[in-house]
């Protein structure tokens, strides 16, 4: 078996590992990937959300080859992929969390799907319970309120969104994208980025062959199915179900939106009343539900951007769905072609891109059913800071 090439030569694959705390798993993660099959030319980065378990010193002392980025702050996942992204030589790059593991021959299996397709796109593995065996899914569907419906159909390759522990795109596209939106934290940046390549025409494939093992929740907490319910934690939930609102306010066309978005509310507001009153607990409502609606009809105030020009930092005044505002990807349409490392950014109006965003009704990536079943009806409490390292 080849190992990867970890020489001083130009990467072809940059492996981007956001790490907090991960003395525990960070070994099974990179000896994944340092024993990937093929022999491809390969970079790891590691950035350290300043663990305070000494895993930093680890990775410093036993992974020589590898590109340890240390953080003075506990800065989130979003902002820790960004840094690694922008360091990163590799023509690919493939986010992993340190709680994952590839199979050996993932990075083969991903490259030989995206050299096929001949089109910058999005791609991710079957992702398999790391204490079970069993296959959660490959990729995810979308329902009308975008919850992520679990796609498990070998012959369905385009979804609407894959899983931010194990994601790859051409370094070009997340270029073009410009990355995740760090006033997201932690939690629906996969979602966001997703929903927006595809606005602009690239998709979102799920490759059935290979795959990788995941701890879900180890990082962040909950996030996993137990005994048919999703457990959860109270700052994981509030964190997805305002990303998920932003992302609704950012994609969906007019008409969707004014239809959706009040039920949606409606339905999150009633839930909240629900659980609180079972579990008699007002931190349910407070922590989760109570700032919702204002967060997302007025928006919030974001830090100075960190890539002037790119979309997803540039200066906004909050997703505001009273004043009709839309992230400022969709307004740059209107500007003259661009190219990104030879991605090409469509010249479209921004009424153009609205209609390509992601439709119940008729986009493949987008399934009807009951959003209760990407519901949690068991938030537990956390008191956890956003680690970068998570899922």
């Amino acid at each position: 078996m080849a190992a990867p090439d970890m020489k001083p030569t130009r990467p072809l694959v940059s492996v981007c590992v956001a790490n907090y705390n991960g003395m525990a798993i960070i070994d099974a993660c990179l000896q994944s990937i340092l024993s990937q099959e093929g022999g491809l030319p390969v970079e790891i980065l590691v950035h350290d959300d300043c663990s305070t378990d000494g895993s930093a010193a680890h990775i410093r002392a036993n992974y020589p080859g590898v590109r340890l980025m240390e953080s003075s702050a506990n800065v989130g996942f979003c902002i820790a992929n960004n840094r690694m992204a922008a360091e990163a030589a590799g023509d690919y790059l493939l986010l992993l969390n340190n709680d994952a593991e590839l199979f050996p021959d993932a990075l083969q299996s991903l490259l030989s799907v995206a050299e096929r397709l001949r089109r910058p796109a999005i791609l991710s593995l079957p992702q398999y319970d790391a204490a079970t065996g069993e296959l959660l899914d490959t990729g995810s569907l979308l329902d009308p309120f975008l919850n992520p419906v679990p796609n498990l159909d070998p012959q369905r390759e385009e979804v609407g969104m894959v899983m931010g522990a194990c994601l790859w795109i051409p370094r070009a596209l997340w270029t073009g994208l410009g990355g995740f939106p760090e006033w997201f934290g932690s939690i629906g940046e996969d979602l966001n980025l997703c929903c927006h390549a595809r606005l602009l025409g690239h998709p979102v494939i799920a490759v059935h062959r290979s795959g990788y093992r995941h701890r879900v929740g180890y990082s962040f907490g909950g996030g996993k199915v137990q005994r048919g319910r999703l457990v959860t934690s109270i700052r994981r939930r509030a964190l997805s179900e305002r990303n998920k609102s932003y992302v609704m306010v950012l994609t969906y066309p007019t008409a969707y939106l004014a239809l959706l978005f009040p039920i949606h509310l409606a339905a999150l507001l009633l839930e909240g009343l629900v659980l609180t009153l079972v579990k008699r607990d007002v931190l349910v409502w407070n922590e989760i539900y109570l700032d919702l609606p204002q967060d997302a009809l007025e928006g919030t105030p974001l830090p100075a951007p960190t890539a002037p020009g790119s979309p997803a930092h540039a200066k906004r005044p909050g997703p505001g769905l009273l004043r009709g505002v839309r992230l400022d990807a969709l307004q740059a349409a209107h500007a003259v072609e661009t190219r990104h490392s030879g991605v090409p950014v469509a010249r479209q109006h921004t009424r153009d891109l609205r209609r390509r965003a992601p439709s119940p009704a008729a986009d493949p990536g987008c399934a009807r059913s009951d959003r209760r079943t990407a519901r949690s009806r068991s938030p537990t409490r956390s008191n956890d800071r956003p680690p970068s390292g998570r899922q």
